[in-house]
């Protein structure tokens, strides 16, 4: 993963990790009498690099702190950083989303445009980020791809008792984004979550003449408290709703799209006919 970490000075969070991680580097490069290029040089990174973590302008990579816990004769004592740099080396959108999710006990989710980001591809979710105008940088796409990819962990029907459904547009299924390789491993993909015992999948055809979901994707997330959270999604803005007024809403939106869509099992069959055409 890249080492990039734009929108730190934005994040209160990463910014008091990195600053924990930072100090402590510097301190055990000091003692240990090294200057920032002969130090740098002996983990294998340039002098620049190295600034760049003691000033909390890049999140090192674990290989750097396993490199400085050796060099320096640190004990463990830096290498037991990286546990506390795994969450905030997301953007902090994602991890709040994490979050909401790790919490929830179902999840519900329609989309209109691609497939939803639990169910993708790394390959899809690159192309999908490749994709964004004004572009990501290649450490950006580097690090939205990681932490979509680790977000599908709650998936595992291993990982606690949680339900998902989805709700997805036919359009989804049919624009090959990444081109038509991606989209067919895309689509087996989600022929093998949609036969998880903890996942409905269903598929809203474009042929129906009723759509509940005209104003866009959105999720649902019930939580463990009782309590629903509702978030969605629009160019340059994402919004997290708790007003049970709004969140209403969007449930019995919801609950109008899961039976106007397809049943899971014809959905099954819809997804394996969007598969056979990729190959024609």
């Amino acid at each position: 993963m890249s080492d990039g970490d734009a929108g730190l000075e934005d994040d209160e969070e990463a910014g008091a990790v990195m600053r924990t991680v930072q100090r402590q580097l510097k301190l055990w490069r000091e003692s240990a009498g090294l200057t920032q290029a002969e130090f740098g040089a002996a983990i294998g990174y340039g002098e620049a690099q190295v600034s760049s973590v003691e000033r909390g302008r890049r999140i090192p990579r674990p290989e750097y702190l396993d490199r400085a816990d050796e060099i320096l004769s640190a004990g463990g004592r830096l290498a037991a950083l990286k546990e506390d740099l795994a969450e905030v080396r997301y953007p902090k959108k994602v991890r709040d989303l994490r979050r909401l999710e790790a919490d929830a006990i179902e999840l519900g989710a329609y989309n209109n445009s691609v497939i939803h980001g639990l169910l993708q591809t790394e390959q899809y979710a690159r192309a999908i980020f490749d994709a964004r105008r004004p572009p990501f940088s290649e450490d950006e796409v580097e690090q939205q791809v990681a932490a979509r990819c680790a977000r599908q962990n709650i998936l595992d029907p291993s990982a606690g008792p949680r339900v998902f459904s989805f709700v997805q547009c036919e359009s989804t299924l049919r624009r090959p984004i990444g081109g038509k390789m991606v989209m067919r491993q895309q689509l087996e993909r989600l022929l093998e979550v949609s036969q998880w015992r903890n996942v409905d999948l269903q598929v809203l055809p474009l042929d129906c003449e009723e759509n509940a979901g005209t104003d866009g994707s959105f999720r649902l997330l019930k939580l463990r408290d009782g309590g629903t959270v509702a978030f969605s999604e629009a160019p340059l803005s994402s919004r997290v709703m708790t007003d049970p007024k709004e969140t209403t809403v969007l449930d019995i939106r919801y609950g109008v799209l899961r039976a106007q869509a397809l049943s899971p099992q014809e959905s099954l069959a819809f997804i394996e006919k969007a598969l056979g055409d990729t190959k024609t």
